[in-house]
């Protein structure tokens, strides 16, 4: 995120959305773009965006975008939905810039076909004597046909061959049996839901999702049992009857049912969570705890977030953040598991800032639309490391917690874990007490803090994230060790420490970033 002027807040966008001005420059008319019009608009008082077919006149919303203007500039006078996908997919853009539709993208003419593979090839084979071309054509289709299979057909080979679910009864139960045939599948990557009857069951894997959705034929009771066998890939789904009477079908088919789909493609699944307990960490950071639903089988694995959904002054808004852990764990004997019951989340509350304000607003018993888990972090990058770095702007810390407790819990071959903490002041150290406790604890463990404003009585280190002082702190314990330094905090924190550590001879597969 950038810093935005005064008055460009989210609640001072939403204000204009409904001041009755016209954000559009066409007073209320709805209109066909092509691609050559929509070109035309691609500077920074002119700029207009396609996202998903429909295009929209941003200017105005320039000044007021959290990533700046130069993000929006990225996609100006283009189709911006694979950047704004890669970026922020999970904001309700239809919501935010409803005001700012311009219209629809023109269909394009159906092209005359190109001269094909296929066609060039029977070219050459005229010019060739007849032996050869029998030979160059044995060779031609067997290649041809692969290339068709690698794109055209071993997609759907995939899903057919692996992907596959059932159900069966007894007098007082449901069982659905998903079978992926996935050898080592992430368990923590399996998400069941159940309201109102409907039956939600998706299993990420490798960035693609298969989903199970019925409408079941009759009621069960709220609790779900989920088995995961994850060496041979099968997820059981146990449901309760609410009445022992037996079922002739499981239920009707829903939208998305029984696929498999890039997981960028399905969309995000909410669920409604109460608000049991906020408790203060500093003076502006609080740990909320949030309680899922008894019918739902949620985990969030190591190093993904969660996308928070409210409805503020009639605009739905969204933002991400990352679980932590309700304490750090000092007992590393074995590994901690989540009660699978609670999300645990450490939040900044801006005094400007109108999706953390409502936050903090919520009373203990509200509800609030909790998403299914987004990352693309794997706990395999720390497990065939020697020597792990974290870099830590802020609120930067939460996705260091679980990834602390994992490294020093269930990663033996981890020589050193070193977390680089920067702050402001010393008041703005998150869990300070729990951290140096842990470096006692541990020997592995060495935690150094970092202030940019410090009180005159600071005798650690100050500055800013700078490349002197990541080459003072960020070192290999042996001169070929394997390392991986994780980085996370705002958005130029980040950028910038990236840039510091590659000028420094880290190499990207040494570096996670992590961005929502």
């Amino acid at each position: 995120q950038v810093p935005l002027k005064p008055g460009r807040s989210l609640m001072d966008w939403i204000r204009l959305t409904k001041s009755g001005k016209d954000l559009t420059g066409l007073k209320g008319r709805l209109i066909e773009v092509t691609e050559d019009e929509l070109a035309k608009h691609n500077k920074k008082e002119d700029c207009w965006i396609c996202i998903r077919g429909f295009v929209y006149n941003v200017t105005p919303y320039m000044e007021y975008h959290p990533g700046g203007e130069d993000e929006l500039m990225k996609a100006a006078g283009t189709d911006g939905t694979d950047l704004f996908d890669q970026v922020h997919r999970w904001v309700n853009y239809e919501s935010m810039l409803k005001e700012c539709l311009v219209g629809r993208m023109s269909v394009k003419p159906i092209a005359a076909p190109k001269v094909s593979l296929f066609l060039h090839t029977l070219i050459f084979f005229q010019q060739t004597t007849e032996d050869e071309t029998v030979l160059c054509m044995n060779t031609f289709i067997i290649k041809y046909v692969l290339i068709c299979l690698k794109k055209v057909f071993i997609f759907s080979l995939l899903y057919f061959l692996f992907y596959s679910y059932d159900w069966f009864q007894t007098d007082s139960l449901i069982t659905i049996v998903i079978y992926t045939k996935q050898k080592d599948m992430n368990a923590e990557l399996v998400i069941v839901d159940c309201e109102d009857k409907r039956l939600r069951g998706e299993i990420i894997v490798d960035g693609y999702s298969y989903l199970v959705q019925v409408d079941l034929d009759h009621a069960v009771s709220e609790e779900v049992a989920v088995n995961i066998a994850e060496k041979v890939g099968k997820v059981e789904i146990i449901l309760k009857k609410k009445d022992n009477i037996h079922w002739k079908m499981l239920g009707q088919p829903c939208e998305g049912h029984n696929t498999f789909i890039k997981r960028t493609d399905r969309g995000l699944f909410y669920r409604k969570c109460k608000l049991v307990s906020k408790t203060e960490v500093t003076h502006d950071t609080k740990l909320f705890c949030l309680m899922l639903p008894k019918a739902t089988h949620l985990r969030v694995p190591t190093g993904h977030h969660v996308y928070l959904k409210q409805i503020i002054t009639g605009t739905e808004a969204v933002k991400p953040y990352t679980p932590v852990l309700p304490f750090l764990p000092l007992d590393f004997q074995e590994p901690s598991d989540h009660d699978g019951v609670h999300i645990y989340l450490m939040i900044k509350i801006y005094s400007c800032g109108l999706f953390t304000q409502a936050l903090d607003c919520l009373q203990i018993g509200d509800y609030i639309s909790v998403s299914n888990p987004e990352g693309n972090f794997k706990k395999s990058q720390v497990q065939t490391s020697e020597d792990l770095i974290l870099l830590a702007g802020g609120t930067g810390f939460t996705p260091m917690v679980k990834l602390l407790n994992f490294a020093l819990a269930e990663v033996s071959c981890l020589r050193t874990v070193k977390l680089i903490f920067f702050n402001k002041t010393e008041d703005d150290i998150l869990w300070r007490n729990q951290l140096e406790q842990l470096a006692l604890k541990d020997e592995r463990f060495e935690v150094q803090f970092i202030l940019s404003q410090p009180a005159k009585d600071w005798v650690g280190k100050q500055g800013k994230i700078s490349s002197s002082l990541l080459s003072e702190f960020v070192k290999r314990s042996r001169k070929d060790s394997k390392v991986l330094i994780c980085i996370c905090g705002p958005t130029p924190f980040t950028e910038q420490g990236v840039q510091y550590l590659k000028d420094l001879g880290y190499s990207q597969e040494e570096i996670h970033a992590f961005t929502a």
